[in-house]
């Protein structure tokens, strides 16, 4: 639903990951009008508190690229990168929530119990996939340089839901978690790593196992008062950790 509606008795509403049956016996009476302001003003804000995993993930020298790439390849590359994204995040359990440019946010939702190893190992399964998709699409086109990807992994709570206006609304998540995997994904540079995660998502992979592949950094992030503490590691660390995990469950 993307305008207001008329609800009537039976009908049954999804927002998200909520499921709401309307009861109401009166609901099939007529009106007779409803006022245009209310339905250009309506604005659909319905949210709930979920604690989520944001993934961002990001192509480095992007402004290099474009200006020293054809356009129309350029599209080509980035369409297939997008395409490649979306296709391995939903098999791996989320979905791309926003095409930002030269990047991608994803979002993996979890028990208010917290995040489980099997939750986690695809994440990393995931972010994997999405480092080999690019390689392969660098040997396929004419570039000027390979492509590389950065990633900044956050674990929290966020509010999630729809926002945005009648016409124009989107299923997204809004918060402090949101914000911190973005800034993350920029510290990768300076921290010379392919990968940074908050320390709640160490804490998860630390559970799985994986905290070999990740050293411990302090950083200061992009509007945030205090140095922050943060997790960088490498696409080759984490391969290592990932075979030698498919290893040992053989």
């Amino acid at each position: 639903v993307s305008i207001p509606v008329t609800l009537r008795n039976g009908d049954r509403i999804i927002f998200g990951q909520t499921e709401l049956d309307f009861y109401n016996p009166a609901s099939g009476r007529r009106i007779d009008h409803i006022h245009e302001t209310d339905s250009e003003d309506f604005t659909a804000t319905l949210t709930v508190r979920s604690l989520i995993t944001v993934m961002v993930m990001d192509i480095r020298d992007f402004t290099v690229l474009t200006r020293q790439l054809d356009e129309t390849l350029l599209s080509e590359v980035i369409g297939n990168w997008f395409r490649k994204a979306g296709h391995i995040i939903r098999e791996h359990g989320s979905w791309v929530d926003k095409y930002i440019g030269d990047a991608i946010m994803a979002v993996w939702f979890h028990k208010p119990s917290g995040v489980s190893t099997e939750e986690m190992m695809r994440i990393c399964q995931a972010l994997s996939q999405l480092h080999k998709a690019t390689d392969e699409l660098s040997s396929r086109y004419p570039l000027p340089f390979p492509l590389r990807v950065g990633a900044g992994i956050n674990t929290g709570y966020a509010m999630v839901g729809n926002s945005g206006s009648s016409d124009r609304s989107d299923y997204t998540a809004l918060g402090d978690t949101v914000n911190a995997a973005f800034r993350l994904e920029s510290c990768t540079k300076q921290l010379g790593k392919d990968i940074a995660v908050g320390e709640t998502t160490y804490k998860y992979l630390t559970e799985l196992g994986a905290e070999g592949a990740f050293e411990q950094h302090t950083v200061a992030l992009k509007g945030y008062e205090t140095p922050s503490v943060t997790y960088g590691g490498t696409y080759s660390d984490l391969n290592a950790f990932l075979k030698t995990k498919g290893k040992s469950s053989e």
